[in-house]
């Protein structure tokens, strides 16, 4: 075929094409360098970028967007101009320049003149960061629907099985990708470098551009081994006008003098290319559920549950499939086949959708049950206070209707809820007014104002500290400078009555109070989501003096276990089979158009999430879970009804038959010579037996 370049000898191993050995490599090198960088990408934005959080947040969402919208772009510049293997080669070039450009971004001293750690010309560096995500993005998704579909060209139509293992192998190269990314870069990040010595973010990018350096080079030594198929012209540009031309004569032979067609769309082979790009893409409708519910497990670090660090928590995804992708492929698959069952794609995605909305019902009933653990935190139109007598001695109070005994130095039992502003009695003719702010947990600190006592307002947490994060509070009743340490952080509190609320991500602290003479060091153990109050008397007998207002979270991390099983099995069903799906049912001039369209699914999926989430006004997070749950199970009943109906097609043998019905003009000509040709010879040789 004239379309197509074979190598001269296609080597196998086991009765694979050597050549998807490089393609595995490069794309598990690929995904290091695109799961490292993300890694690490928010903490830069806020820490070396200065950025708040919600700005931060935006960025990064809107880079992941682009990285799930530029397919399209990349499997049109494959399939239409330059093919699929040069269309990897020149991204992954740009790709490797915009992961380059981030690492020398984050290099402070390029512009840290006086060395204070901080960079002197910071737009140079925002600027640098852009560009570089910018050309990460076009890099990234660029080339994201031409490797598998690139890959799934090197294996002859009689390979079908091995095709189907490909894909499998594929999916497992980009999970290990990101498992050893994700772990292996926020150590690198960790490192101190530079001048000043500080968090090396310039080898947290650099390591991922150096994997993308590797995958190219990787990817560019089995050249020779590919099998390359060429592009075939403009194909968006094509496409468009043909579905132009079959609405147009849809509506021109609508009168019952013209023959009904099967289908409206049935013109020639391109017609037909189209017709079967289409009812795929039809079918996808419905799959950017999935992606919604997928994208967003918000439920892996549910508050209230004890866990190990968030950021390692997302390596339980990826070592869950590295699992559970060989475990469908050599048990699972293969005994619903003895069974006699028609598993097919379609239905194996409708398990997949059906077992993520099982995940969020999973989601829904821990979070039930960690709900019952909580506090009573205030609705939104009404305030909750807390009482402490930072006085050296015993007090009777009036808060409203309720009679409080506070003891020196210590707190009352729990917060009161007030529906407005009261009266606080502090003792004979001390009336003070107080306003509390709606829907918000305050702790009223007594002190001494001359004789008088009076009231010292903070505010306090209305919900779990996110992530396993513990909330800590400092009351200096010490009546001079104290240096309070925590790990190496130094705070001084000078003042009778001070705060600091302070986040951990450890489960115990070893607190170092000193007044310049005298040192006390103090060990509390805090577990994960707790808020404390640690009061400072002035007798400094600190261990005992210490207030809960946030208890530590009672619910193990072992309930997690169901939800990330189901959801990442019903990744692997669903998902693994989707690019699969996607190959095969595609024509062979637009397999890289076919898997950007899978692609897009995800980027409609995330937009799903925030129209939802907009949208919905649910107070209860169980209730959110169980809402998203409802919605992709009505999905997977309407994609179930699309599958009923859907026919399984084979484009290379409907390719085929067009090409035999109708050949092109030069092969018409080429036969017409042929024939008259024939008829020469066959005068010629009747006349010479005549004259013989």
């Amino acid at each position: 075929s004239a379309d197509q370049e074979h190598p001269t000898r296609p080597a196998t191993v086991c009765g694979y094409p050597i050549s998807i050995f490089f393609i595995v490599v490069n794309e598990f090198c690929e995904r290091f360098s695109y799961y490292g960088m993300r890694a690490v990408l928010v903490l830069y934005f806020k820490y070396f970028l200065k950025w708040d959080d919600d700005f931060a947040t935006t960025i990064y969402h809107t880079f992941v967007a682009l990285c799930y919208l530029t397919p399209i772009l990349g499997a049109i510049v494959a399939d239409s101009w330059l093919g699929k293997f040069k269309t990897i080669i020149y991204l992954s070039i740009v790709y490797a320049v915009g992961q380059v450009i981030m690492a020398i971004s984050a290099i402070s001293d390029i512009t840290d003149t006086n060395k204070d750690g901080t960079p002197d010309n910071m737009t140079f560096h925002i600027a640098l960061s852009m560009v570089g995500l910018l050309l990460i993005a076009l890099g990234t998704g660029g080339i994201k629907p031409c490797v598998a579909a690139f890959g799934g060209d090197q294996f002859e139509d009689h390979q079908e099985k091995q095709r189907s293992t490909f894909f499998s192998i594929f999916y497992l190269s980009i999970n290990a990708g990101s498992l050893l990314s994700t772990i292996i870069t926020p150590v690198l990040r960790a490192y101190e470098c530079g001048a000043v010595k500080q968090q090396c973010y310039p080898l947290a990018f650099g390591v991922p551009a150096a994997l993308m350096v590797v995958a190219l080079i990787v990817f560019i030594v089995g050249s020779g081994m590919y099998t390359k198929t060429a592009p075939q012209g403009n194909i968006m540009v094509r496409v468009c006008k043909c579905i132009g031309f079959a609405i147009q004569n849809r509506f021109r032979h609508r009168s019952s003098q013209y023959p009904k067609r099967e289908h409206w769309m049935d013109w020639k082979l391109l017609i037909a290319q189209v017709k079967m790009v289409l009812k795929v893409l039809f079918l996808y409708i419905p799959l950017p559920m999935f992606w919604a519910l997928f994208d967003q497990q918000v439920w892996t670090t549910l508050p209230g549950i004890l866990t190990i660090q968030p950021d390692q928590m997302q390596t339980v995804n990826p070592i869950l499939i590295l699992v559970l992708v060989p475990i469908m492929d050599s048990i699972i698959y293969p005994l619903i086949a003895k069974c006699k069952l028609n598993f097919s794609p379609l239905k194996r995605m409708t398990v997949g959708m059906f077992l993520a909305a099982l995940a969020f019902v999973a989601a829904a009933l821990v979070q039930i049950q960690i709900d019952n653990t909580l506090p009573t935190f205030p609705s939104k139109t009404q305030s909750q206070a807390k009482f402490i007598n930072m006085l050296n001695t015993s007090l009777t109070i009036k808060a409203g209707q309720n009679d409080l005994e506070l003891l020196p130095f210590k707190a009352s039992d729990d917060y009161l809820t007030f529906d407005d502003s009261f009266i606080l009695n502090l003792g004979p003719g001390v009336d003070q007014a107080v306003s509390l702010p709606d829907g918000n947990r305050s702790t009223l600190v007594i002190i001494k104002d001359g004789r008088e006592p009076r009231y010292q307002m903070f505010s306090d947490l209305k919900t779990k500290p996110e992530q396993g994060a513990n909330a800590i509070r400092f009351l200096n009743g010490f009546e001079k400078l104290l240096n309070v340490t925590v790990g190496n952080e130094l705070f001084e509190k000078k003042l009778l009555c001070s705060e600091s609320i302070v986040f951990f991500l450890i489960s115990s602290a070893v607190f170092g109070i000193s007044d310049g003479v005298q040192t006390c060091t103090y060990q509390l153990t805090l577990g994960f989501g707790s808020s404390y109050t640690l009061i400072i008397p002035p007798s400094l007998t600190f261990g005992q003096e210490s207030e809960m207002d946030i208890s530590p979270n009672s619910i193990h991390m072992a309930w997690l276990i169901p939800q990330y099983f189901l959801i990442t099995a019903g990744e692997v069903v669903f998902s693994v089979t989707g690019l699969e799906f996607s190959y095969s049912q595609a024509p062979s001039n637009m397999k890289s158009v076919l898997q950007a369209g899978w692609l897009l699914t995800v980027a409609v999926g995330n937009i799903i999430v925030l129209i939802v989430a907009e949208a919905a006004t649910l107070e209860e997070q169980w209730a959110e879970y169980i809402l998203f749950a409802s919605l992709l199970v009505l999905v997977c009943i309407i994609f179930a009804i699309q599958a009923y109906f859907y026919t399984y097609i084979d484009p290379t043998a409907i390719e085929a038959q067009f090409t035999k019905r109708e050949p092109d003009e030069k092969e018409k000509r080429k036969s017409i010579e042929m024939v008259k040709k024939d008829s020469m010879d066959h005068l010629s040789l009747r006349n010479t037996k005549t004259r013989a």
